[in-house]
């Protein structure tokens, strides 16, 4: 069975509490410290998404760990930090496998073969034969 994650907010916080493991105020202190950012119905609830109950649960795993809110905080920042890098390495990668397979391809394309870029005058002969005078 697949299990189907979205980033659209639809857990009203006391859902989002109880997926995660904690209690709603604890969600509330997480928010005013930085850590979390729920959506807001137009009323001005907040509603959280799978990613959110992701991130409840890594803030959860870190404070396991023994880390204060503003390590936790600092620890994330980094994560972050490291998957957009890493994104654009793998990028980078990318784009130099394509110029480097289009320089090649042009490389092959500029290539003459050996016998149309020979060409003797006066007579006639073939490049790789001897000279028989």
């Amino acid at each position: 069975m697949t299990t189907r994650r979205s980033s659209r907010a639809v857990y009203v916080i006391s859902v989002a509490a109880e997926l995660a493991g904690m209690h709603p105020q604890t969600l509330r202190i997480y928010e005013r410290r930085g850590l979390l950012q729920p959506a807001r119905t137009v009323g001005g609830n907040r509603r959280y998404s799978d990613d959110d109950i992701e991130l409840l649960r890594r803030i959860s795993e870190l404070a396991d760990q023994g880390m204060n809110l503003e390590g936790i905080k600092r620890v994330m920042t980094l994560e972050n930090e490291n998957a957009r890098l890493r994104a654009e390495l793998d990028q980078a990668r990318h784009e130099a496998a394509r110029a480097s397979e289009e320089a090649e391809r042009r490389q092959r394309r500029d290539l003459v073969p050996l016998h149309q870029a020979i060409a003797v005058f006066g007579e006639q002969r073939r490049f790789f034969e001897r000279d028989r005078s």
